[in-house]
């Protein structure tokens, strides 16, 4: 989201950057690109080639990698010839064109983080009657929503930015903060309302969690019980939800109705009578969880939370900041989508076998 503080009156001399400057920045991020185009794309063909993976959940995920695909493809190149050659050579229509798509992506690659969490906060606390409402039209539904609300967050400028861009000279290509509502909506409705609402969502999935390892964990014996059959079918949702695996992620719907007829005891429940030995796995259990959530908060708020900080200061004209600054910043917030493939998959052993297929399958090529 490539949104700087550049207007003529503010602008400042900056020192040339040295060959040797260029070659190190441009090599650094054409790596960050190309890694970030890799991976995404190996979770886009992972989900489209591998049947077990095909669930509405990961409907979302794959949503997610294309969003951040998108980023890869479209934005971060132009953002790299950008910075190296310290000014714009493509022109006024390309501008427009790469500042959209640039604010556009990276809102909806930050509001996707956001509905994986509600899927996830649904699946895990009304598990048995959100299996029934977790299709995939209801994912195409979430992903339309989230693009939807991305444009219609990306798209004001547009409207005043032609009559503006009159004012800027023609190597730059940039989006003035002269708009002090926009810059409060803007941030508000692509960071800090997302922000919100995914520290909540998570804040609560954890505490459901909490309570089913600790049920799982006081639990003697698996039954088939309506009781025990729901915080069961609950379990096998939270493994999913985590993405670590007791059992493996199947088809929802073969999951539920294993539910109601013979229940699977993972290896470790099995002739655990000593409650130490219980609390013992379910502390650990919850660790996990506790690990895996503060990977994936921790990821999004480094990455986009100094560059939105920078944009309401900026915004609001309490404080100006040069423009390595704002390249650094940008950058960080573009490193999310290179962070959030390997988050969102790495700890599910049903991708992992995906990822070792595909590796196999290009080594025999």
């Amino acid at each position: 989201m490539n949104i700087t503080n550049c207007t003529p009156e503010a602008s400042v001399a900056v020192r040339p950057k040295t060959i040797t400057e260029k070659m190190l920045i441009s090599m650094t991020l054409v790596l960050i690109t190309t890694l970030t185009m890799l991976l995404n794309s190996a979770v886009i063909v992972a989900i489209c080639t591998t049947k077990k993976l095909h669930q509405p959940a990961n409907y979302l995920i794959c949503s997610l990698a294309v969003t951040d695909l998108l980023v890869a493809v479209l934005v971060m190149p132009l953002s790299i010839m950008y910075i190296v050659m310290d000014s714009w050579k493509l022109g006024y229509f390309i501008c427009e064109v790469w500042l959209s798509v640039d604010m556009t992506c990276c809102t909806c690659s930050i509001l996707h983080l956001c509905v994986i969490a509600l899927d996830r906060y649904w699946a895990i606390t009304n598990a048995i009657e959100y299996a029934r409402k977790r299709t995939a039209k209801r994912a195409g539904l979430m992903i339309l929503t989230v693009w939807t609300i991305s444009i219609f967050i990306s798209m004001p400028p547009l409207f005043w930015r032609s009559h503006r861009q009159l004012s800027l000279p023609p190597s730059q290509c940039t989006i003035q903060h002269d708009h002090i509502i926009y810059t409060i909506y803007s941030t508000l409705g692509a960071f800090y309302i997302p922000l919100t609402l995914i520290l909540i969502l998570y804040y609560r999935i954890y505490r459901a969690a909490k309570s089913l390892y600790q049920k799982r964990g006081s639990s003697r014996h698996l039954s088939n019980r309506s009781t025990d059959s729901q915080n069961s079918f609950a379990s096998c949702k939270l493994t999913q939800t985590f993405c670590v695996s007791d059992f493996s992620t199947s088809d929802p719907p073969t999951e539920f109705e294993k539910i109601h007829t013979s229940i699977r005891i993972p290896p470790f429940a099995r002739d655990l009578d000593n409650p130490g030995e219980r609390q013992q796995i379910s502390s650990t259990r919850e660790r996990k969880a506790a690990r895996i959530l503060g990977l994936i908060l921790g990821a999004f708020i480094l990455s986009w939370l100094p560059f939105f900080i920078k944009e309401l200061i900026v915004g609001l004209s309490i404080y100006t900041v040069s423009s390595e600054v704002a390249d650094f910043l940008t950058w960080l917030g573009y490193v999310n989508s290179l962070i959030n493939p390997l988050l969102y998959t790495s700890f599910n052993e049903d991708f992992k076998l995906a990822f070792k297929k595909l590796i196999r399958c290009r080594e025999h090529t």
